[in-house]
């Protein structure tokens, strides 16, 4: 997406999420730049190294969906690198917008679907070969909540498909913008996602936020069989 055209993003697609989830984050990208929230980055790594991992022959046009993606530019990305549609669920719309302006006029811009809900309240409408989430299933501390989005997920990815994943690892913090987080290995991951997913690379991950702190992330690319 490097050159310039008159192709305009999609609208953001809003079903009207409620609850404290949505008001939370609300006021978390109300009150501070989406660049200076501790999980900001310049360039999303290491998301594209492992989701080329898992798509070495690339990825074809197939379809992606990035939950919790947020203001991220990881979509954009995706894009550039060949896959057709790309959608970006996240609970914050204010997020939304932020990173669907600054796709605005890329070319491909048109292949992103911005969608405003609250995952685990959502319910997919089709299949995705790639399902991509940093940092939201860490804030998952009930394990019935992780069931709920392990559900969403089998019910979204198509046979064959793969999973990125990263949370905060073992020496991570134990608490993000205010709420208790869930810390996991690379292995307590695959755990998670059970014996249908083969894993395909694991790595820790030292994440330096926009204040310069150290956070540890566990990542796990994985191919469902």
């Amino acid at each position: 997406m490097n050159e310039r055209s008159d192709t305009r993003p999609a609208e953001i697609v809003d079903t009207d999420p409620a609850g404290p989830a949505a008001a939370h984050w609300r006021d978390v990208y109300r009150t501070r730049p989406a660049d200076q929230v501790s999980w900001f980055q310049t360039e999303p790594q290491p998301s594209l190294e492992l989701v080329r991992a898992v798509f070495p022959e690339g990825p074809g046009g197939r379809a992606a969906i990035d939950v919790g993606g947020g203001a991220s530019p990881l979509a954009a990305h995706l894009v550039r690198d060949g896959f057709g549609h790309v959608t970006v669920l996240d609970v914050s719309e204010q997020a939304l917008r932020t990173a669907r302006a600054a796709v605005q006029g890329e070319p491909g811009a048109d292949a992103i679907r911005w969608l405003h809900a609250d995952l685990l309240a959502w319910r997919p409408d089709r299949t995705f070969d790639l399902w991509h989430d940093r940092a939201v299933f860490h804030f998952l501390t009930d394990a019935s909540d992780r069931a709920a989005y392990l559900d969403t997920l089998r019910e979204a990815l198509a046979p064959g498909g793969a999973v990125v994943l990263g949370t905060f690892g073992p020496e991570g913090p134990t608490h993000c913008s205010g709420l208790p987080v869930a810390r996991h290995s690379p292995d307590e991951l695959a755990a998670e996602l059970g014996d249908a997913f083969t894993p395909v690379e694991t790595r820790i991950q030292v994440h330096r936020t926009p204040a310069g702190a150290s956070q540890s992330f566990a990542w796990l690319a994985a191919r469902r069989r």
